[in-house]
């Protein structure tokens, strides 16, 4: 192969490679958030959360929410959205679900709201396809526990943590006063001392009248 050829195949590569990056910078992305787990008192409303984001936009955007990978037809809540300026147009709908999300402020917000009872223990799929990035999918998933009643622990740890610091301030306070006290009494004390020494007599012994005050002039 003559040097042109290395060099076209070199250019080849390098856009190649180029390329490649932008594709994976323009990457649909969907999240559920950092917590997999979310938790949710029995016969309650529940927030499940999720956003979108993408560098290319979005156009004619389609987004779904389902349960447990078996409702991906209809699901619970389905919907579709034009633009970046447009609200989210809604396809299908469980009764039981609100869509709570916006995606005309900085995050693309398709987040939803549902009441829930025990049954709905399990796995909550946000699924998000985006035509503009030649119909390029994302989804991401959240674990929904439901229970009878919220674990009172992590109340109780800020509770004692909360209770602790205000100990502190309050031991803190105390000590300031006491040293302001202390400090109060040692300066009354040294300005007595001032006032007491300087009305002392300075003749002999303090007392008038006395020998030193009775010598006679020097003669000359």
């Amino acid at each position: 192969m003559n040097r042109c050829g290395l060099c076209r195949d070199s250019i080849n590569r390098w856009l190649g490679e180029g390329l490649h990056l932008f594709s994976m910078a323009a990457t649909l992305e969907v999240s559920v958030g950092k917590a997999s787990v979310v938790m949710a008192l029995n016969s309650s409303n529940v927030l499940l959360p999720c956003i979108f984001t993408t560098c290319m936009g979005f156009e004619d955007l389609v987004f779904s929410w389902y349960y447990n990978r078996t409702e991906m037809v209809r699901g619970l809540y389905r919907g579709k959205i034009k633009n970046k300026a447009s609200v989210p147009v809604e396809l299908h709908r469980d009764p039981r679900v609100e869509l709570v999300g916006s995606t005309m402020g900085k995050e693309n917000n398709i987040s939803i709201l549902m009441f829930v009872d025990f049954s709905d223990a399990g796995p909550y799929t946000c699924h998000v396809k985006n035509p503009k990035e030649k119909n390029a999918e994302h989804n991401a998933t959240i674990i929904l526990e439901v229970v009878q009643e919220m674990d009172n622990t992590l109340t109780l740890i800020i509770l004692a943590a909360v209770g602790g610091l205000i100990g502190l301030l309050i031991l803190i306070l105390i000590i300031k006063k006491i040293v302001l006290l202390i400090l109060k009494k040692s300066q009354e004390k040294k300005k007595e001392c001032l006032v007491s020494s300087s009305g002392i007599d300075n003749t002999e012994d303090g007392l008038a009248g006395s020998k030193a005050a009775q010598k006679a002039p020097p003669k000359a």
